[in-house]
């Protein structure tokens, strides 16, 4: 049977539990054992699919189609393996089963409450991946802070857990913060031990404490941590601020999480740990050879988190080209056509991102004409290609009011429109085309070459897609579907072959981009940037040697 270690937070949120969880799966990876992680958020949305991402970040969506969490990106992202549907659970969808049971008579007259049959369901969920045989380790990492009340009935059914199976089979491990004042110049612990008594008035008793600090901890502190929160002296984890999240598992193995960890589970710390290629990943990010400059053009940028998944997609593929990538924001909202060279013109690349709705969509389409015709390396997602569409449309074919029927049902060229097997759909959450979809690969493009593969899969999750009957004038002009699904002749991928590098894909790459497996269009994306840069340096010498010898 598995072992399960649970992640709980205490003084605020936002300390790192997900990437604390994703970690210290690493760390038990490297040595051998099959872990997987598992979030719990507190909050009554049945998924986060209907969030604002401005509410909660992006929209993380896993290989079954599951809207889910953007914690469950840094899981893939750091054991290179895929999640599932099972892996991100809310009290929403908990309370949903509960009440769809209810009216199925499955209680038998019974009062529902939330003990037992609330905490039952969590119960049933939290064990679940353990109990398929694929996994020794199941990590659970629980949404919020303790004291929240919408936390409670997990903590519960957590303290529950423990009581029912062998003290050695599950662990808890209470992140939390030690705040440095700056008046009083040290550092205090008592928000933590308070934190802990939260817990323990729940019924729970931490086994390690994990304490971000800015700060080293002292001997005498870490003591004192251990003697008032009852843990034992090894167990107080230092867990210092880093330059990078990928930093972290090693700075655990510094603390000896792993083997303390696996020393509590009553499991062998003989394995020797293998963390040579995360080494030299790190190695290679903390010392590029050089940089390019990317453009992020999007709605949401005041959030990096709406994001996320495509600014780590940028860390890997740099590294991938031994760079730095430096995103600069762009907000669609603000580019029009008398500033689109100030905003975009010193760049060396352009992300147009994923997005709804009809605001900044015109921003993006001027964005789109700017480096289409200035030759700029482009990559556009979703509704990034989306715009590159109705841009070529507009521009090329001369459609002047081309237009998705998302932003405007009027249009008289409707080059984007909403999925035939959407139109009937009224509920919002979870319906739209999610998940992963076979596409081919036209032989001589610049994705075929980039993938090294003719058939490939990629995540999806959108309404709208490019309207075929438009296909014959658009590849007559020169943009090319070169990704189409085999099953419905859905358009996925468009490029124009005479442009350096101009990608368009309907699908969300940046969801399938790891450390140890870069996604192809994003390093092709940045090695382009590269080229495109090394070229307007050479431009740039050739015109400063012609000024030279003009001048003598």
């Amino acid at each position: 049977m598995a072992k399960y270690i649970f992640v709980t937070g205490g003084v605020t949120s936002s300390l790192g539990k997900g990437i604390f969880a994703a970690s210290l799966a690493k760390l038990l990876q490297a040595r051998g054992y099959r872990v997987t992680i598992q979030k719990f958020d507190p909050y009554i949305n049945v998924d986060p699919g209907t969030l604002n991402p401005y509410e909660h970040g992006e929209c993380y969506v896993t290989e079954d189609g599951a809207e889910t969490d953007l914690d469950l990106g840094h899981y893939e992202r750091f054991l290179n393996i895929p999640t599932s549907q099972a892996n991100n659970v809310t009290t929403g969808r908990v309370y949903q089963t509960v009440i769809n049971k209810e009216r199925e008579g499955a209680y038998l007259g019974k009062t529902v409450q939330v003990i037992p049959h609330i905490t039952d369901e969590i119960k049933r969920r939290m064990l679940l991946l353990g109990k398929t045989g694929e996994f020794d380790i199941v990590i659970t990492e629980i949404g919020g802070t303790v004291g929240d009340i919408e936390a409670l009935p997990y903590i519960e059914t957590l303290r529950q857990i423990r009581w029912e199976k062998e003290e050695h089979d599950t662990l808890v491990c209470h992140l939390t913060l030690i705040p440095y004042l700056k008046a009083a110049k040290e550092l205090k612990t008592k928000p933590t031990q308070h934190s802990v008594k939260e817990l323990q008035t729940i019924g729970v008793r931490p086994d390690i404490l994990v304490c971000r600090t800015e700060l080293p901890l002292t001997d005498d502190m870490r003591k004192k941590l251990a003697l008032f929160c009852n843990v034992d002296r090894g167990s107080v984890i230092q867990a210092l601020d880093v330059d990078t999240i990928y930093a972290v598992p090693l700075e655990m193995q510094k603390e000896h999480l792993d083997i303390t960890v696996l020393k509590k589970l009553q499991l062998s710390a003989d394995n020797p740990i293998d963390l040579t290629k995360w080494q030299q990943f790190l190695k290679k990010l903390r010392h590029p050879k050089g940089e390019v400059r990317i453009g992020l053009v999007g709605k949401y940028i005041e959030l990096q988190d709406a994001y996320k998944s495509i600014h780590e997609s940028f860390i890997h593929a740099g590294v991938s080209n031994n760079c730095d990538v430096i995103v600069e924001p762009i907000h669609s909202e603000h580019i029009d056509e008398f500033n689109v060279e100030e905003k975009l013109g010193h760049l060396q690349g352009v992300l147009v991102a994923p997005g709804f709705g009809t605001r900044g969509i015109e921003g993006k389409i001027t964005a789109i004409k700017y480096v289409r015709e200035n030759n700029i390396p482009f990559f556009g997602i979703c509704l990034g290609m989306q715009c590159a569409v109705i841009e070529y449309a507009r521009n090329v074919l001369g459609m002047k009011d081309a237009h998705s029927t998302e932003m405007d049902p009027s249009t008289t060229h409707t080059v984007i429109d909403m999925m035939e097997a959407q139109k009937k759909i009224k509920n919002k959450g979870g319906t739209m085309r999610l998940g992963a979809y076979r596409c081919d690969l036209a032989p001589n493009s610049i994705s075929k070459k980039l993938y090294g593969s003719e058939h490939i899969s990629e995540r999806h999750r959108h309404r709208f897609e490019f309207n075929n009957k438009y296909l014959e004038q658009f590849e007559a002009a020169g943009m090319i579907a070169v990704g189409k699904n085999p099953d419905n002749n859905l358009v996925e991928i468009v490029e124009i072959p005479t442009h350096p590098h101009f990608v368009g894909v309907q699908f969300h790459p940046e969801l399938k981009s790891t450390v140890d497996n870069p996604h192809p269009l994003f390093v092709g994306f940045v090695k382009a940037a590269v080229n495109f840069n090394a070229d307007l340096k050479k431009k740039a010498e050739v015109k400063e040697g012609s000024q030279a010898t003009a001048n003598s």
